[in-house]
């Protein structure tokens, strides 16, 4: 049973991308994808109710696979790296491929514990990813469908690249499945290469100048977190002739021998989830389909690095090494939250609020208590979903108003009722409590008291990103005439992921007491041995609780706000329904304003009589907040902060 589930998990969606890359037809395409999507959220579901699954090999050669495989698809980057013309992406991809060869041929070769890894192991934490990356990364894809028919009738090609597309997206979700269920780093090496060659096919899908060069640069990022990994595990097999996380984790391995493999895969896991000073590429990926922003911020490439900080944390856990992750986490929260109040482009609003809430995650695995770390695998979960949604709705936008701005989004309502509702529900539940988001930040704050600057850095940028958020949801819910509302006609595979996304971030969040006991506990109880909740539910209440002194040091009533939430989204609706009776004037600007006949013109008399047409948008605080006046210098002081991360240690 074991063996089918992962065929489906892994070998389907790239064996289905083979598929529909080969028999270019619309019908089975469409076929292809609606199948392997129900299949993996069926294989996935049934993975849950198994459980946990430990030392698994598949019966095969499956050692020679990977390690030809992994060959195969360096020298492809090799072969990109080349047509690019790009010297520094070639010479790191020729460094992956000489760790590789060394560590197969010579460090490999010459050890006698070689071929004693289980390949796969499958905990509730491998579980918990495997959803996210089924669920959400199936429902993107559902999306993609009449989304990208939509996005290509723009472009006028002549030939449809949506074979291609498919291909790549469902290889992508195979290669992320084998990245969160590998044992042995070896498997884990081989899926995270896939998913950077995947993530530069699919940013550079377009064809364009821009695409392109955005592409390179989340290759040449990813290529450097690629030579940390390998590293990494050179290092680790010098030291400890093991590649397996189990024993990683298992304690019984000196730790002296771990922290520069750990610091290493920490490293890597930066780059891959865009932390400061890396965080350029994923605002660089904005420029491919939206599908493709959805699958890389929120189940797919960013989350493959926090996967493997948040994996290995137990690993760490008490050192400075720790203490310094969560300093990583902590700054590139702040800076990025700081710099998405500045933006304007709803993709890039989206992009750097992912950096953050990367960053985020970064900081609970780095606190590395049972509260703070249930905290990381809480935040993972909402963010995959309201992020996801998001996305999408920012994509459905932009097909339907032809702008991803969002001054052009006011009074979006009046024009996208549906999708204005669906967004507005995916933002309040990035940042209003009670909500699955909110309880995550709020128990990450509760857990880092014993790190001073790194909580002081999160409640400025926890209060940070209520300015975005509150700024786009007054906007998108406003009204700027007293036209009705129309009525919004969605195709099926629009609307219904959408809906599904806005439900699972709403009844999870209702429910998320019992999402902890039944998901996440079990982490937390393997790793950190607590026998007791250190998120608990008391007459309504949520609390956080020590783990080892078993006392309260925060809670907050979920009913209560729960209700404040729907009275205030009840009385709202209520209010735009008025909207169609409103009398709405213009800005007033200190003279005549309007026209005879339209006193609602955007218009104002000026000196000499003359009329001037006017635009009113929001102030984004550039000057303080603009990417040419914060970029520059944070990204110096997360290298600095990196560099004491590996002096600490070395020394």
């Amino acid at each position: 049973m074991l063996d089918w589930m992962l065929a489906v998990l892994i070998l389907l969606p790239i064996a289905a991308g083979l598929a529909v890359f080969t028999v270019r037809n619309t019908a089975f395409r469409n076929g292809v994808v609606l199948v392997t999507a129900g299949l993996l959220t069926v294989a996935a579901i049934k993975l849950l109710l198994m459980g946990p699954i430990a030392d698994y090999t598949p019966t095969g050669p499956w050692a020679s696979v990977i390690t030809v495989l992994d060959f195969i698809i360096l020298f492809i980057l090799l072969y990109i790296a080349i047509r690019l013309k790009s010297l520094i992406i070639g010479a790191l991809t020729v460094a992956q491929i000489a760790l590789i060869s060394y560590f197969d041929f010579g460090l490999l070769h010459q050890s006698t514990a070689a071929g004693n890894t289980p390949l796969i192991f499958v905990d509730q934490l491998a579980i918990i990813m495997v959803l996210i990356i089924s669920v959400i990364g199936s429902l993107i894809t559902l999306f993609a469908i009449p989304y990208m028919a939509e996005h290509e009738k723009h472009q006028d090609l002549k030939e449809s690249k949506q074979p291609r597309f498919f291909a790549i997206l469902l290889l992508f979700l195979g290669a992320m499945n084998a990245l969160v269920l590998a044992n042995d780093l070896i498997l884990l090496i081989l899926a995270w290469e896939l998913t950077t060659l995947c993530s530069f096919l699919l940013i550079s899908h377009d064809g364009t100048q821009l695409a392109i060069k955005n592409a390179t640069r989340a290759l040449l990022l990813n290529s450097l977190g690629g030579v940390a990994l390998g590293l990494g595990l050179v290092t680790l097999f010098i030291n400890t002739e093991t590649t397996s996380i189990q024993a990683i984790l298992s304690g019984d391995l000196l730790l002296a021998g771990l922290m520069l493999p750990l610091a290493l895969f920490c490293f890597a896991g930066f780059t891959k989830s865009a932390q400061m000073p890396f965080q350029s590429w994923l605002l660089g990926a904005m420029v491919a389909p939206t599908p493709v922003s959805a699958m890389l911020h929120s189940s797919t490439m960013v989350k493959a690095g926090v996967y493997i900080i948040v994996r290995l944390a137990p690993a760490f856990a008490g050192t400075l090494l720790s203490d310094m992750v969560a300093l990583v986490g902590a700054f590139t929260f702040v800076m990025a939250s700081a710099l998405c109040i500045s933006q304007s482009n709803g993709k890039k609003i989206l992009a750097y609020s992912t950096i953050a809430n990367l960053g985020l995650i970064i900081v609970a695995a780095g606190i590395n208590t049972p509260v703070a770390y249930a905290a990381a695998i809480i935040l993972i979960v909402f963010h995959a979903i309201s992020k996801a949604l998001l996305f999408l709705c920012v994509g459905t936008v932009e097909h339907g108003i032809g702008s991803k701005d969002i001054d052009n989004m006011h009074g979006l309502y009046q024009k996208m009722p549906f999708t204005a509702t669906i967004a507005l529900i995916g933002m309040l539940t990035m940042f209003l409590p009670p909500f699955g988001m909110l309880l995550g930040k709020w128990a990450t704050l509760e857990a880092a008291p014993n790190l001073p600057l790194v909580m002081i850095l999160l409640v400025f940028g926890s209060a940070l990103t209520m300015v975005f958020w509150l700024r786009w949801a007054g906007s998108i819910m406003s009204t700027s005439s007293a036209a009705a509302k129309v009525k919004e006609d969605q195709h099926p595979l629009i609307k219904y992921p959408l809906v599904f996304l806005a439900g699972s971030a709403v009844v999870l969040s209702v429910v998320v007491a019992k999402f902890y006991e039944v998901m996440v506990a079990p982490v937390v109880v393997a790793f950190y041995g607590t026998n007791h909740s250190v998120i608990a539910t008391t007459a309504g209440n949520i609390q956080f609780i020590g783990a080892e002194t078993a006392t309260v040091f925060g809670s907050y009533a979920v009913w209560p706000l729960f209700g404040v939430v729907l009275a205030v989204f009840i009385f709202g609706g209520y209010a735009l329904t008025k909207t169609n009776t409103a009398t709405v004037s213009s800005v007033y600007m200190c003279g005549e304003i309007g026209e005879v006949d339209d006193k609602s013109a955007s218009k104002f008399r000026v000196a000499g009589d003359e009329w001037c047409e006017y635009e009113t948008s929001h102030y984004y605080l550039d000057p303080i907040f603009g990417e040419n006046k914060l970029t520059t210098g944070s990204n110096a002081l997360s290298l600095v902060i990196l560099i004491v991360l590996f002096g600490v240690v070395l020394i």
